[in-house]
């Protein structure tokens, strides 16, 4: 399996990060894709990728970071895109369900990122919250203008919102909350049922979202649950766990080019 989506250099991995990494492949998780969300983040990243060759860095600045950008940020971001073990832009979007930037100047640095990514050809990975209204658009725009390779990162959305990213071209990745199975989470397991074989992803944006049967136990998500994740979504596809990771692997692998780098 690979993890398209962690925060590996978040400082609640400071202590026993080389464990978390051994138990991450101890349970199957051949790489990973750790996001930075600001540039001293993205740096930090990239040099956890430089140390360990099953992890891959993406670089970007989060919306919820965006206020908080220093002149030079952004072209530290770009700068690192150079970087052989950085597979992604991102982790980019908009957020509406926290006030810590405006949204406009979300909007500006989701369209700086949309825009780099397609004049790169660089996978970008897009964080949506309360947020389909105004990211939709922007979206369209964006294919408007040629190709868009990317993903939904922890989709929240609804079907039609789904169905949309589809058709421009995107990926949807699930994580742990699609394991929960009180009914404010039925509809988002009802839409992991139908996306495409061939553009599903799993993640766990750890040390977010920790899935069942460990969601209240453990506080802190880490990499190596993430077989939860695909577990639950296999049984709730109808498809055997091999299959399943094997595809949500192939598809990855596709998106983020990880031959090329691995």
């Amino acid at each position: 399996m690979i993890d398209t989506h962690c925060h590996l250099d978040d400082e609640q991995f400071e202590d026993d990060r080389a464990a978390v990494m051994a138990r991450a492949s101890g349970a199957g998780v051949e790489y990973m894709i750790s996001l930075g969300t600001t540039a001293a983040s993205s740096r930090a990243t990239v040099r956890l990728a430089e140390t360990y060759p099953s992890l891959f860095a993406a670089v970007g600045i989060h919306p919820n970071s965006c206020a908080e950008a220093a002149a030079g940020d952004w072209d530290a971001i770009v700068a690192l895109l150079d970087h052989p073990r950085v597979v992604a832009l991102g982790e980019t979007g908009l957020d509406r369900h926290w006030d810590y930037s405006p949204i406009d100047l979300q909007r500006e640095y989701f369209d700086r990122h949309l825009r780099i990514s397609q004049q790169r050809d660089r996978a970008i990975v897009i964080h949506c919250r309360d947020a389909q209204a105004d990211m939709m658009p922007i979206l369209r725009d964006a294919v408007s203008r040629g190709p868009l390779r990317g993903v939904l990162h922890a989709f929240s959305g609804d079907a039609a919102m789904a169905g949309e990213c589809l058709d421009l071209g995107l990926y949807v990745s699930f994580a742990g909350n699609v394991t929960h199975t009180n009914k404010k989470f039925q509809s988002l397991r009802e839409v992991a049922v139908t996306i495409p074989a061939d553009r599903i992803l799993i993640e766990t944006d750890s040390p977010y979202l920790t899935p069942e049967p460990l969601r209240g136990k453990q506080k802190r998500n880490e990499p190596a649950l993430m077989a939860h994740t695909a577990a639950s979504l296999a049984a709730l596809r109808g498809v055997p766990l091999e299959e399943f990771a094997y595809q949500t692997t192939s598809n990855a692998r596709r998106l983020f080019h990880l031959e090329a780098n691995a």
